[in-house]
C-alpha cells in the first residue's frame, strides 16, 4: 500500500513536470519558427496542458480499465470546478464577463449535458467521440477567427529567450514523463482500489482526478500569488471543455467506453455543478468567497459519498 502511494505521488509529479516541459519547449520552438502566438495558444498550450488527463485516460482505456478512464475525465472536471475554482474564489473573488458565461460556460454546459444523455445508452462510442472532436475543432476555428487564445496567460510566462537545441530533448523528455506518469498512475490507482476494497471508479473520480489536475492547481495558485485571478476562471472552464471534447472525444475514437451507474451519477453531479457555477457567475458577475467555500464543500461531500458508498 505504501509503495502504491509513493508510486502515485511520483506519477503526479511526472505528469506535472511533463506537461510544463511540453508547453514551454514546444512553444519556444514554435515561436522560433515564426508560428503565430495565437496558433501556439490554441494548439500547443491548450492541448499540452490536457496531456496528463489524456495519457492517463487513454492508458487506462487501452489496458481495459474503462472505469478509471472515464472517471478520470469526469472527476478532473468536478475537481476543477469544485476544489480548484472554489479555492481560488476563497483566496480572492473571481470576476467574470458575458463572454465567459454566455459563450464558454454555456458551451461547457451543453457539452456536459450531451455526454450525460449519451451515457444513458450505456456506451460512449466512436461516432460520439468524433462528434466531440468536431466540436473542439469548430471551437478552435471560432476562437481563431475572433483572434482569441485560451493560452494567452501561459504564453506570457515563457522564458525570454529563443529555443535552443536542447529544447527538443526537453520536449521529448516531457512526453516521456507523462507517458511514464500515466502508466504508473493507472497501475498504482488500480492497486490502491483493490487494497481499500473500493471500486476503480471511486479511485479514478477522486484520487486519480486530483493527480491529473495537479498542473491546473499549481498554475492557478501561482497566478493567484501574482494577482492574476481574473484569468483563472476562463482557463478552468476552458480546461473542462478540452477534457471532454478533446481528451474524452479522442479516447472514444480510439476505444469506445462503457458507462456504469456510478458514472451516470457523477455526470449528473457535474451537470449540476456547471449549472450552479453559471448561476453564481451571473449573480453579481463574480464568484464570491462564500460561494467558493460552497463549491469546495460540494467537492468534499462528493468525495466522502464516493468513498463511503
Amino acid at each position: 500500500m505504501l509503495l502504491d502511494i509513493v508510486s502515485f505521488a511520483a506519477a503526479a509529479l511526472l505528469l506535472w513536470f511533463g506537461a510544463n516541459r511540453i508547453v514551454t519547449s514546444a512553444s519556444l520552438i514554435a515561436r522560433k519558427h515564426r508560428v503565430p502566438e495565437l496558433v501556439i495558444g490554441l494548439t500547443i498550450v491548450a492541448l499540452g496542458t490536457s496531456a496528463p488527463e489524456f495519457l492517463v485516460t487513454i492508458n487506462a482505456a487501452l489496458r481495459g480499465h474503462e472505469a478509471i478512464s472515464l472517471s478520470n475525465v469526469v472527476g478532473s472536471n468536478i475537481f476543477n470546478l469544485g476544489f480548484i475554482l472554489g479555492l481560488m474564489a476563497m483566496i480572492k473573488p473571481l470576476a467574470t464577463n458575458r463572454t465567459i458565461i454566455y459563450r464558454d460556460g454555456l458551451l461547457l454546459f451543453g457539452c456536459t449535458g450531451a455526454i450525460l444523455l449519451m451515457s444513458l445508452t450505456g456506451q460512449l462510442g466512436r461516432l460520439f467521440g468524433l462528434a466531440l472532436m468536431a466540436l473542439l475543432v469548430g471551437y478552435l476555428f471560432w476562437l481563431a477567427r475572433l483572434k482569441e487564445s485560451p493560452g494567452e496567460d501561459e504564453l506570457d510566462e515563457l522564458p525570454d529567450r529563443e529555443a535552443a537545441w536542447y529544447d527538443w530533448l526537453l520536449l521529448l523528455g516531457g512526453f516521456a514523463a507523462i507517458a511514464l506518469g500515466g502508466h504508473l498512475m493507472v497501475s498504482a490507482a488500480t492497486s490502491i482500489a483493490e487494497t481499500l476494497g473500493v471500486s476503480s471508479w471511486v479511485i479514478g473520480v477522486t484520487i486519480v482526478a486530483a493527480g491529473t489536475s495537479l498542473p491546473e492547481l499549481v498554475t492557478c495558485l501561482a497566478a493567484s500569488v501574482r494577482g492574476r485571478n481574473e484569468m483563472l476562471l476562463g482557463n478552468l472552464i476552458g480546461s473542462d471543455f478540452f477534457n471532454f471534447a478533446g481528451v474524452l472525444g479522442l479516447t472514444c475514437l480510439i476505444r469506445p467506453l462503457g458507462v456504469s451507474e456510478e458514472a451516470r451519477g457523477s455526470l449528473f453531479v457535474l451537470v449540476g455543478m456547471v449549472g450552479l457555477v453559471l448561476v453564481m457567475l451571473r449573480t453579481g458577475w463574480k464568484i464570491r468567497r462564500w460561494e467558493g467555500a460552497l463549491l469546495v464543500g460540494i467537492n468534499l461531500l462528493r468525495w466522502g459519498k464516493d468513498f463511503l458508498g
